[in-house]
């Protein structure tokens, strides 16, 4: 499935596929990637930790209470 527009959030198994539209600069792209995991699994931002690949398109997260 091809994504058309960058403000999505989509879950395919294991694997979440979000679509940002912050600059990878400065951390402003894991800065939205954590609101809107936030947002879409209903948690505060503090619940979410980028785990691995800070400085990669790929990352591990982690979503606690969830």
């Amino acid at each position: 499935m091809v994504e058309f527009h960058k403000d999505f959030v989509r879950v395919d198994g294991n694997k979440i596929v979000v679509g940002l539209t912050s600059a990878p600069e400065k951390g402003k792209a894991n800065l939205e990637l954590i609101k809107k995991l936030a947002k879409h699994f209903k948690v505060s931002s503090s619940q979410v930790k980028i785990v691995a690949g800070l400085k990669s398109r790929d990352k591990v997260v982690e979503i606690v209470g969830v």
